[in-house]
């Protein structure tokens, strides 16, 4: 089993981001960490899912576009008006390529901490809940519900993040991956479900 340096892999991305995106990407990686020791998952994998979350988000544009084209990654017309959306998927082949990650779950978590998914592993659930809370969000509706749910009912709190985001999306009338509709649907069944 793989064992990361942190502290090194911390340093090089300093370097790769803008200093706000930065105290971001910590602000995760802590949040992360604290949800990851709420429910019992490895803490050093999912502190470096955390920290390497946004590690192509300060990629220019048109760069995105030609590393996905390295990548061999499918580029959907969406993304190709719109590539900031292309940061995720590009960031796990990053974290593959640039930080030698070769674990699957961490890779998840950083390919759909944007979008969701249906089905997702405990620690993409973490990835993607804690990058919707981490102490520096403050404009998202419900947050403090939320945060509260996080640590409390993990399944609850990624169906509330979708929900709101999926609102916050449908009123900025911006682009929307129809992998988090599917992730919405799953979850409310899936709670649904649970309840019965």
């Amino acid at each position: 089993m793989s064992s990361y340096n942190l502290v090194k892999m911390q340093n090089k991305l300093k370097k790769e981001l803008d200093d706000a995106r930065f105290i971001h990407t910590l602000g995760v990686m802590y949040t992360a960490a604290s949800l990851a020791m709420c429910y019992g998952e490895d803490l050093e994998r999912t502190s470096v899912a955390g920290l390497l979350h946004d590690c192509a988000k300060c990629i220019p544009n048109p760069q995105k576009l030609k590393l996905c084209e390295h990548y061999k990654l499918p580029v959907s017309d969406i993304e190709r008006k719109a590539p900031h959306l292309l940061h995720a998927k590009l960031g796990a082949s990053i974290a593959r390529d640039k930080y030698g990650v070769d674990d699957s779950d961490i890779l998840n978590a950083i390919r759909f901490h944007t979008t969701g998914r249906a089905g997702m592993s405990q620690m993409e659930k973490i990835i993607f809940v804690a990058d919707y809370i981490e102490p520096g969000r403050t404009k998202a509706p419900n947050l403090p519900q939320i945060r509260k749910t996080a640590f409390a009912d993990l399944d609850l709190a990624v169906y509330l993040t979708l929900r709101d985001t999926l609102i916050f999306l449908e009123e900025k009338k911006t682009n929307l991956d129809n992998q988090t509709i599917v992730a919405y649907n799953y979850y409310e069944e899936f709670l649904a479900e649970r309840e019965d």
